[in-house]
């Protein structure tokens, strides 16, 4: 089992960014496609998986929507991975959720077409206004 906890949300105006984290804990050897799906708040819609990096060789994944502006990275060491989020806009508001897949499972290629993965944190609340 992991525990994804997920840190940094908030408030920013448009235009400005943020830095989310995400903390991973548990069996750490258990997974290799971790990354970022969001939901806007009472939004019907199905998550949207925004970004994706592979922990094994760091090959990554971007949505369109957020290609150019988004940056993942990750940090085994410390068993945590990152979203930088510049220039962003009043569209990217949403909670941000760490998903994670089991090793073999899911790979970041096919992040597009996947509704989510073995692991979910709790949610970040990213509100972009001004």
């Amino acid at each position: 089992q992991l525990q994804l906890v997920e840190s940094g949300g908030g408030l920013v105006q448009p235009g400005g960014s943020l830095r989310l984290s995400c903390e991973v804990s548990g069996f750490t050897l258990d997974y290799d496609a971790i990354g970022w799906f969001r939901q806007a708040p009472g939004s019907q819609h199905q998550h949207e998986g925004i970004t994706c990096i592979m922990r094994s060789d760091g090959s990554t994944y971007y949505a369109n929507s957020v290609k150019g502006r988004f940056t993942i990275s990750r940090d085994n060491a410390k068993n945590t991975v990152y979203l930088e989020m510049n220039n962003l806009k009043s569209e990217d508001t949403a909670d941000y959720y760490c998903v994670a897949g089991r090793a073999g499972n899911y790979h970041c290629s096919g992040f597009g077409s996947y509704a989510g993965m073995d692991y979910w944190g709790k949610g970040t609340l990213v509100t972009v206004s001004s």
